[in-house]
């Protein structure tokens, strides 16, 4: 089964520092709180850099975020880290039989209703800000 990558949860795991504790956000640091390797880390933040949304200070290392917290969404955040096309967060299996009137009209018949799952879901990631989260953690 496919699913959506951790990379979101570690994404926002990273977001939630920054916002909380600025000054100590090195990648060792980040690594450590997220438990796992500080490639990881450093791939996953060279994302956000990409999508605006951290800096990264070289020499003394050290992240820091673009945006207040309350301007960005875990919609962004998604968007920053997950490689999915528009409506294609679902996938179809691959060549039902057109033989059989299930499989010739299977992926016709669930399209547009796993595009509003994913519209759905998209929507609900856009009320959230990340200083909506980062509160339950202060």
């Amino acid at each position: 089964m496919k699913q959506i990558s951790s990379r979101f949860s570690i994404a926002v795991h990273i977001l939630s520092l920054i916002a909380i504790s600025s000054k100590d956000c090195t990648g060792d640091f980040i690594a450590d709180s997220v438990n796992t390797n500080p490639v990881i880390i450093r791939r996953i933040i060279g994302m956000l850099k990409k999508a605006g949304l951290v800096e990264v200070r070289s020499g003394v290392g050290g992240a820091s975020l673009l945006k207040d917290p309350d301007q960005i969404s875990l919609l962004d955040v998604y968007r920053a880290v997950e490689v999915i096309e528009d409506g294609k967060l679902f996938n179809f299996h691959d060549e039902p039989n057109p033989a059989c009137p299930v499989g010739r009209n299977i992926e016709a018949a669930l399209r547009s209703e796993m595009m509003e799952a994913q519209s759905a879901m998209e929507q609900r990631l856009s009320q959230v800000t990340l200083d909506q989260l980062t509160v339950q953690f202060q």
